[in-house]
């Protein structure tokens, strides 16, 4: 017979490997099912189902371009109050993009902001803390660092995070995965930009480019020191 040992203060199993737990699906509460379809659909985004039966229970189901995670609303699905979900986080890699894209579908979406020291909440957002909040992007345009924000028709509140660096760990191992050809079109970007310095400093044509691209990708997707 095996014992196992349970942590007294955290409750937890030791485990000696984890197990994969990918987020598949966060629900948001809403109040009119179809004008909140209709709303995601405006943003272009996935519309992967609309189940229903009878007038009693409807899911419907989007998912973000280049997201493995998917949202879900409808009738009966949620028990929470429209509106109330906040801080539903947006990684983009280019932060006027997704505004503009947002602007040009008609859709509201508040200016660039980023956090001197912390973020600190404004009114209709709660789920930003801190002492200190800047309008416009972030000057030295780290990563993580820049936002904008915007709402469905019923309140719930989404961000958008600009993120062009992960940090270390952020990537398993040394596998590179992209949601999308756009996040992998700007990494290519950034290594051709990248190399075209490393060849100035050299001084010739790297006939290895393409180890050298690869290496560069893999160490921007995990956050690792750039090479030079």
């Amino acid at each position: 017979m095996t014992t196992i040992e349970i942590d007294r203060e955290t409750g937890t199993r030791p485990s000696s490997r984890s197990v994969d737990m990918k987020l598949e699906v966060v629900v948001i509460p809403v109040s009119d099912v179809d004008r909140a379809k209709a709303f995601y659909a405006r943003l272009d985004w996935r519309l992967d189902a609309d189940f229903s039966s009878g007038d009693d229970w409807r899911v419907i189901q989007f998912t973000p371009p280049g997201s493995a995670c998917s949202v879900i609303f409808g009738r009966n699905v949620t028990a929470a109050a429209p509106g109330s979900v906040r801080g539903l986080y947006l990684i983009v890699p280019d932060l006027e993009a997704a505004r503009q894209d947002l602007l040009d579908r008609g859709v509201a979406v508040s200016a660039p902001f980023h956090g001197a020291g912390d973020l600190h909440a404004g009114p209709d957002e709660p789920y930003l803390f801190g002492s200190a909040r800047v309008g416009g992007i972030d000057p030295k345009r780290g990563s993580y660092s820049s936002f904008a924000s915007f709402s469905d028709p019923d309140g719930n509140g989404w961000l958008f995070q600009e993120v062009t660096t992960r940090l270390p760990g952020r990537v398993a191992g040394d596998a590179t995965t992209f949601g999308s050809t756009t996040d992998l079109a700007a990494a290519l970007r950034r290594a051709s930009v990248a190399h075209g310095e490393h060849e100035k400093r050299t001084g010739g044509h790297d006939e290895n480019w393409a180890d050298w691209y690869a290496d560069y990708i893999v160490r921007d997707q995990a956050g690792q020191q750039l090479p030079s």
